[in-house]
């Protein structure tokens, strides 16, 4: 699985803009310095987020971006959906609209089990978690292997 720059962008902004909550609305340029993401970029993105339900924006001075939801409610999933579309998808098709045949027959069942495990994760984990560090345990867990944290 790939995580794009749109999608960790995505991301880091939500976590902006769940860690300021009670501040008010935060100004693209204050979130795109903040995440060191680049402005023009983060405007796109922020506007996806809006259209997709997860943040609002109100013009003016006062103006800004904040969360349309509680931090709690809206799952690092919810913002990559927005953003990037489905969570698993095999050369932009998703897993239960494809079919293989012969020796390559079982490689579907992989492919299902590959995105319930992703969606377990990602949709388990809430802007919330992350922005307090306090992942569910059954996440912290798996970072507790090093061969998490190596590349093969």
């Amino acid at each position: 699985m790939r995580i794009s720059a749109r999608a960790d962008y995505a991301v880091r902004a939500a976590l902006q803009l769940a860690d300021a909550r009670d501040a008010g609305p935060l100004k693209a340029e204050a979130i795109a310095q903040a995440q060191d993401i680049p402005h023009k970029f983060l405007e796109g993105i922020l506007n996806d987020m809006r259209r997709g339900g997860l943040v609002q924006s109100r013009r003016g001075g006062n103006g800004g971006y904040r969360l349309a939801k509680p931090a709690e409610a809206i799952s690092i999933a919810d913002v990559i959906r927005v953003v990037d579309g489905p969570l698993v998808s095999v050369r932009g098709v998703r897993p239960p609209e494809l079919s293989y045949t012969g020796a390559a027959r079982s490689l579907l069942p992989l492919w299902i089990a590959l995105r319930a495990n992703v969606r377990e994760i990602l949709d388990g984990v809430s802007l919330a978690d992350v922005a307090s560090a306090e992942l569910p345990p059954q996440v912290a867990e798996l970072t507790e292997n090093p061969d998490s944290w190596t590349n093969p």
